[in-house]
């Protein structure tokens, strides 16, 4: 952390300046604003800055994101950053963190969560129904790719890449006859206005952390402290079940693995599935837990159950649908 002087507020000592690492396009930017006025409405005499960065993620848009690396594809940039101490936090969008912590590095917070649905954007406004017979699919997501032909086997699935706004307008252009967004994305881009669909979570999981943003940063107790009044206490619970779900299978971004934990009267749910990559095959298993005596739900149970419910899917045949897989 920068330099510290001036009034306490809580168990450590307000910044000078904070510096928060993003990626450059227009919706990593929107997040880093939003941490950025979370912090700055906490504590109104911190200065806050962004700072830029471009990862290999955003460099090599000729290339599948899974031939290209899953793990740390938009992330590693930032997270060397932070270990040398360029910068004080880093925001990304929590589906695309690896699973397991860089050493020396904790996602300090999580923000409450952006609905969690996919949407589709077609040219001519159609709904995946309405869509013709062998109509193209931009998309560069295994995971929806694979419960779009389970859902629709006709479809034609074609790589897709670049930042939210370029893949929108391929889509207008005609290059392509629809695409599958976050709808997290969309909304905080101001662009709903381009969704044709919003698609059930009956039989269209998220990627594991879908809508939610974690802001990583070094794993000391000042910093995480800092970030503590930001923090979404019920979000976190949820995605921690989701991402040891995907940590259990040993998935990474680039695997057809879709999870969605909710809590719900103090009761934690999660959904989990494990695609075939041609859809014609899927696994799903769901758990629940209980709340404990004080109505709370511990984030060492939320992922004990995530874990377990990763041991269930292999158990019923996971690691057959995962062979393979690059």
């Amino acid at each position: 952390m920068a330099q510290r002087h001036g009034k306490q507020k809580g168990p450590y000592t307000v910044t000078d300046l904070i510096r928060i690492g993003t990626r450059g396009s227009e919706l990593a930017r929107w997040q880093a604003d939003h941490v950025a006025s979370l912090l700055r409405a906490t504590y109104p005499a911190l200065a806050v800055e962004v700072v830029v960065f471009s990862t290999r993620g955003d460099q090599v848009l000729d290339t599948p994101l899974p031939l290209i690396g899953g793990k740390g594809l938009f992330t590693a940039e930032l997270e060397a950053a932070l270990i040398k101490g360029i910068i004080d936090l880093a925001v990304h969008s929590l589906k695309d963190m690896p699973t397991d912590d860089p050493e020396g590095l904790v996602i300090g917070a999580v923000p409450e969560r952006a609905p969690v649905n996919d949407v589709l954007v077609s040219k001519a406004g159609l709904t995946l129904n309405q869509l013709p017979e062998g109509a193209v699919i931009g998309s560069s997501s295994r995971r929806r790719a694979a419960q779009l032909l389970a859902y629709r086997t006709d479809l034609n699935m074609e790589d897709i890449r670049g930042n939210v706004p370029t893949r929108v307008q391929k889509v207008l252009d005609g290059v392509y006859d629809a695409t599958v967004l976050a709808r997290a994305g969309l909304e905080r881009l101001g662009r709903m206005d381009a969704v044709s669909e919003v698609l059930s979570l009956d039989w269209m999981l998220p990627a594991p952390g879908q809508g939610a943003l974690g802001i990583q940063c070094r794993a000391e107790p000042e910093a995480i402290a800092l970030l503590a009044p930001i923090n979404h206490v019920v979000t976190q619970v949820a995605v921690t079940t989701e991402r040891a779900f995907l940590a259990g299978l040993g998935g990474g971004c680039s695997v057809p693995i879709a999870a969605y934990a909710e809590v719900q009267d103090e009761s934690l749910s999660i959904r989990g599935r494990v695609s075939a990559l041609d859809g014609s095959q899927q696994i799903d298993v769901t758990a629940t837990l209980a709340p404990d005596r004080e109505g709370q739900i511990a984030l060492k149970h939320a992922s004990r159950i995530g874990h377990e419910l990763a041991q269930q899917a292999l158990h019923e045949g996971a690691n057959r649908l995962l062979e393979g897989v690059p």
